[in-house]
């Protein structure tokens, strides 16, 4: 079942997503050459408790940690670890917090450092295939307008769309109905009514689109070793076109 929230209910679920908006900009600033993805995890789940929160993602189904934090090859769900970074590498970031029994979630790919002219257009047609998608976000608009959006960006510059992962629902729960791919023909599906929230997030390889996971039971990886990249957003449907209940105060959203 499809929940519509009230006005009340999504102001919550924005100041989540403030709060999930916030800790991923001071670990973009923290994230260099040096510092281990277990640093990271260990400043998030600070900075959520310190506001009043707790870590969505930790204990989720026995995941071990505060964040994803997915490294080059990795596509989603890597586990911090004490593996240092080195510049030229790219990093995905995803973090969820519970706040006032709403959940927040959203994701970014940084560079560490100078990254190649490949890696460096694949964090920018990623965060575009988002921005995309949600401007399908729209009353009456089809649910499978948003993941078309996506696959028609993506693979217009070259790139792979991942087909077992997907966004999805959320709100007093982290994974919600409807789940939404990012692919496929448009026009199908629900349609999208005011109230709806929808966590939004391309996953895309610089190679095929094939992944697996590795014994951690976690990692999902590209299987020919390409560079992959993963934004995400928290949306909601209104009257108005969409809101970005993740972006920072005073933060542009997509183009109309």
């Amino acid at each position: 079942m499809i929940v519509c929230r009230s006005a009340h209910e999504i102001e919550r679920l924005r100041a989540a997503g403030v709060l999930v908006a916030e800790v991923l900009a001071e670990m973009r600033a923290a994230a260099g050459p040096g510092v281990t993805t277990r640093e990271l995890d260990a400043l998030a789940e600070v900075r959520i408790r310190t506001a009043g929160g707790t870590p969505a993602f930790k204990g989720y189904h026995g995941y071990p940690a505060s964040i994803c934090a997915s490294v080059n090859e990795q596509v989603i769900h890597g586990i911090p670890s004490d593996r240092k970074l080195v510049a030229g590498d790219i990093l995905s970031l995803d973090v969820g917090a519970v706040l006032d029994g709403y959940v927040g979630d959203a994701a970014i790919t940084v560079a560490i450092g100078a990254v190649s002219d490949q890696a460096a257009r694949l964090l920018r047609v990623t965060e575009e295939a988002l921005r995309s998608a949600i401007r399908r976000v729209k009353v009456g608009a089809r649910l499978s307008d948003i993941g078309h959006a996506v696959q028609s960006h993506v693979e217009a510059n070259g790139f792979s769309v991942v087909r077992e992962f997907v966004g999805h629902g959320i709100g007093e729960s982290m994974h919600e109905e409807p789940q939404i791919p990012n692919y496929g023909p448009p026009g199908r599906g629900p349609r999208l009514a005011e109230g709806m929230v929808l966590a939004i997030e391309p996953m895309v390889n610089a190679g095929r689109a094939a992944v697996k996971v590795l014994e951690d039971g976690w990692t999902a990886v590209t299987k020919d070793g390409s560079l992959s990249a993963h934004f995400e957003h928290t949306v909601a449907v209104t009257s108005a076109g969409p809101r970005i209940l993740t972006l920072l105060d005073g933060a542009a959203g997509p183009a109309a």
